[in-house]
Order: C-alpha cells, then structure tokens, then sequence
C-alpha cells in the first residue's frame, strides 16, 4: 500500500529534482534552485531527510524491534546502495565512451574525473569497486553508502546511550574540521568531495530530530515558533552573503579555517547552521501547501505538485540513479546543441517526465506483487 504525501517526501522530491537540475552545468534553470540563494543546497536537503527517514527505518515502527535485526536491515540498505552506484557508474562510464565515439570527440573521455577509467584501466576500476574513485557528479551517493554503514552504529548508541549520539555526532565533526581529517581516493591522488567524516553530523542531526517524543526532536518541537523567528534573519543573511558575494576571506580567518568559511566537502558551520536555520522557516511551509490544494483554482495543480514530488521522495534510490544519468546525457546534449533555452526547457521536461515515470513503475510494480503471489494456505494464512 502506497503511503499518502506527507512533508519528508515532499521535500525529497523535490531535492531529487533540485539536484538533477544542479548536476547540469550552465543550464538556464539552475539560476532558479536553492543554491543560488542559498548556502546550502538540496544536497544538504537530501542528506538530512535521509537521517529522519534513518529514524523510521531503525525504529521499525517499535522500539521493540531486536538491535540485531535493525543493524542486519541497515547494512543491507547499505548494500542495495552500493549496487546501485556501482552500477550507474558503469552506466555513465559507458555514456561518455558512446558519446565519444559518436561525435568522434576522446576530450569527452576526460570529463568528470574519467580519464583515468580510460587511462589506466586496471587500478582504477578497482577504485570504483571500493569507491576510493568516482566520477565527478556521481559522488553523492558514495557519501550515501558510508553514511548508512555508519548508520547501524548511530542506531546502537541511540539505543543504548541516546543522550551521546548527537555530542559523540558533533566531537567527530568538530575533530574533522580542527584537523582536515578526511579520505582518500586512489588511484587519482586526492580526498572524496564529499566528506563522510564531516557530512555525518547532518544524518545524525535529522535522524535526532525526527525523534518526537524525548530528546532535542521534542524540544525543537516545543519551541518551534521561537525556533522559526531566530532562524529567519539567518536565512536572510545566508541569501545575502550569496548574492552580493559577502564570502569571508579563507586567507584572512583565523585557524582552523575551517571553522569560519563555506566550504561544501567539510559540510562547515556556516553552511550547517544556515541549513538547519533554512529547515526550521520552511518546516512551515508543507501544512500550507496542503491548505493550498484545497482551494478550487488550486486545487489541480498543487495536489498534482504534491503528488508528483511525494512519489518521487517515496522512491528515492530509483528516482536518484536515474536522474543522476539524465543529468549527465543532458550534459552530452547540451554539448551537442550549446545550451539553448529551448534546449534546456526540453531536457529538464523530459528528465522530471522520466523521474517521474521511474517513479510510477516502481509503485506500480509493488502494487502488483500480491496480486501476482498465489493465494495463501489455509493452514498459513495466519503468519505474519
């Protein structure tokens, strides 16, 4: 059964698309996404959802449920991760060499931290298998699969010690910035774009603050309004440091620098808090757009928008490995054509039309599965 459109969705959605159009360079569109008024940026938006969807997934709608059981299902959604960047990253491996072939152009052979697949074949696809190597644009979900191998442990201390999770969360965090502490990739000598060291404070902040009835989620809960009134003129400060530049100085900071500049691999504070103070504003904002779709103008197109974003946010691996191919086929496209407005309009149609059909699919697939099981034994048509 298809869950109804709540807000974490919503958003997830609605980051999914944000995040398609982001990964194509130079589009006419990406001037109307949050990164260009913001910080932060769906990414962020992505990341933190995951830790509150974490939330469910870990409590298995009990708290009864066995740890072992829980750790067990969080390593194999670890899994399932993992095969499927291996696996879109195959895909884009073999995009670009298509694509070189066809325009008879080898600089496409170089795009996006590709030479080396191409290069030096050997040590490098036993890079992408243990993802020490990736290709520009498709890094995201390698920060995704560290995240939830950590993710089993977060959900232990939760457990055991719930008041050390997010202080444990934030000394790491904090360690990360202090000493530039990061990973390695290999063969190509460099550190991950995405920091999984760093970036886990934002899984542990969402999936903290899902938690209703105790801890920071109920307190934050409590003090929403006041939360919401502090949050915003940081979210004004944040749209106005980006649009007229007001990036502090990385060789007039004090160290750690770290500390006092926006820097998207190390997830630093000032892109951390002005993403939690974007959160906070916004959290008011699904309510309304439901109250929105009640009105008979707009009833139509706003319960189409929530639907369409929900479905997405509901089916996020699926929707996210195709949108991240899109992204780049978009990119070929774009190549080809020189990025006409008309051009951009089309790919974005078409890229939110396929995500969307993506989307389907998959619901429509899990919708058919018990009508496609035999019928059940009498003998075992009490098992659960």
């Amino acid at each position: 059964m298809t869950r109804e459109p709540n807000a974490v969705d919503f958003w997830r959605g609605f980051a999914l698309i944000t995040i398609f159009i982001d990964h194509i360079p130079g589009i006419v569109y990406s001037r109307f996404t949050l990164a260009n008024v913001s910080i932060s940026d769906a990414a962020d938006l992505f990341v933190f959802l995951a830790g509150w969807s974490l939330r469910l997934m870990a409590d298995g709608g009990s708290r009864q449920m066995p740890t072992r059981d829980v750790m067990l299902r969080l390593f194999g959604r670890a899994l399932e991760l993992y095969a499927a960047q291996v696996l879109i990253t195959m895909l884009a491996i073999a995009l670009l060499a298509l694509s070189a072939i066809e325009l008879q152009n080898p600089l496409l052979l170089q795009w996006h931290n590709a030479a080396a697949v191409f290069n030096d074949p050997v040590p490098t696809h036993i890079g992408l298998a243990v993802l020490t190597h990736q290709l520009g644009y498709f890094d995201i979900l390698p920060l995704y699969v560290v995240l939830i191998l950590m993710a089993p442990f977060f959900a232990l201390i939760d457990r055991r010690a719930p008041h050390w999770l997010l202080p444990l969360s934030l000394a790491l965090y904090f360690a990360v910035l202090a000493f530039r502490l990061t990973l390695p990739t290999w063969p190509v000598s460099g550190t991950w774009f995405f920091n999984p060291l760093a970036w886990q404070v934002l899984l542990v902040l969402g999936f903290t603050f899902a938690k209703a009835e105790s801890g920071i989620g109920a307190w934050a809960r409590r003090h929403i309004v006041l939360l919401r009134v502090a949050a915003l003129p940081i979210v004004i400060l944040g749209v106005l440091v980006h649009v007229f530049g007001w990036w502090p100085d990385p060789t007039k900071v004090p160290n750690p620098k770290l500390f006092f500049i926006a820097d998207k691999t190390f997830e630093t504070p000032m892109r951390l808090v002005q993403f939690l103070a974007l959160v906070t504003v916004f959290s008011v904002a699904f309510p309304y757009i439901r109250l929105a779709a009640k009105l008979p103008f707009m009833n139509a197109p706003v319960n189409g928008l929530i639907h369409l974003f929900a479905m997405l946010g509901r089916n996020s691996l699926y929707v996210f490995c195709i949108g991240s191919l899109l992204s780049l086929t978009a990119q070929v496209v774009r190549f080809v054509y020189r990025g006409t407005v008309g051009t951009d309009t089309a790919v974005v149609i078409l890229g939110i039309v396929i995500m969307a059909f993506t989307a389907w699919l998959a619901e429509s697939r899990q919708r058919a599965r018990p009508a496609a099981s035999p019928a059940p034994a009498p003998a075992a048509s009490s098992r659960s």
